[in-house]
């Protein structure tokens, strides 16, 4: 998944794109505003964390342009400002959550999922495809009862195949989502997890769920293989 940090204290900006990067999402950093919405009209975020106080443009401006023009990317608003007036008009400009600095990385992240989890119908709390099952919010994979071991990168790039289980999804789509905006690798990166992937979800258990369409990219068959 990939999320946009717009973020204008450097320090902070930086610790959460290290964090969320090691729990496998790929992070744009946004250093004002203006920036901020040069990005979401660029790239297809799956969700948007937008400090308030920033360069150039603020949060709340940011959070409302955003929703005036239809995009409803799930928004968690920061601030260092306390009060429940600053809370209100936060949410009423179409944020999703808020949270007040200073806070706890893993409660951000809890937020963060849970956000996530509620994005859309298409979303639903674990993505199934017959007995291979991803939970987003324990960050665990089992196929059957087995629980699988992937790293942060191999999840995030099942976790695509799998919201769109039974498409064909091409390599640039799985870099655009799993990547961040200054990966400048080539697509055959994906087939090196794909490969990984390969060898931990579908060769143990007999099984080949994700299938290799010529000329299109991969897809992770409805019946899971």
């Amino acid at each position: 998944m990939r999320i946009l940090v717009v973020e204008d204290e450097t320090t902070m900006a930086e610790s959460l794109r290290s964090g969320l990067e090691g729990e496998g999402f790929a992070v744009d950093v946004a250093a004002d505003g203006e920036e901020g919405l040069w990005f979401a009209a660029e790239v297809d975020y799956d969700a948007i964390i937008l400090d308030l106080m920033l360069p150039k443009v603020n949060g709340f401006q940011v959070c409302a342009a955003l929703r005036a023009r239809n995009d409803w990317t799930p928004i968690l608003m920061l601030t260092a400002k306390d009060g429940h007036l600053d809370e209100a008009e936060g949410l009423d400009t179409g944020a999703d959550d808020y949270l007040t600095k200073p806070f706890s990385f893993v409660v951000l992240l809890a937020r963060l999922r849970a956000l996530l989890r509620r994005k859309g119908s298409e979303r639903p709390v674990a993505l199934v495809a017959g007995d291979l099952e991803l939970d987003p919010a324990t960050h665990e994979v089992r196929r059957g009862n087995t629980l699988i071991e992937l790293t942060s990168r191999e999840f995030s790039v099942l976790e695509t195949l799998l919201v769109r289980k039974g498409q064909a999804v091409s390599k640039q789509e799985i870099i655009e989502h799993v990547w961040d905006f200054d990966f400048d690798g080539g697509p055959n990166i994906v087939e090196v997890y794909v490969r990984s992937l390969r060898k931990k979800i579908d060769e143990p258990f007999d099984r080949q769920a994700i299938v290799t369409v010529r000329g299109a990219g991969y897809r992770l068959d409805e019946n899971g293989g």
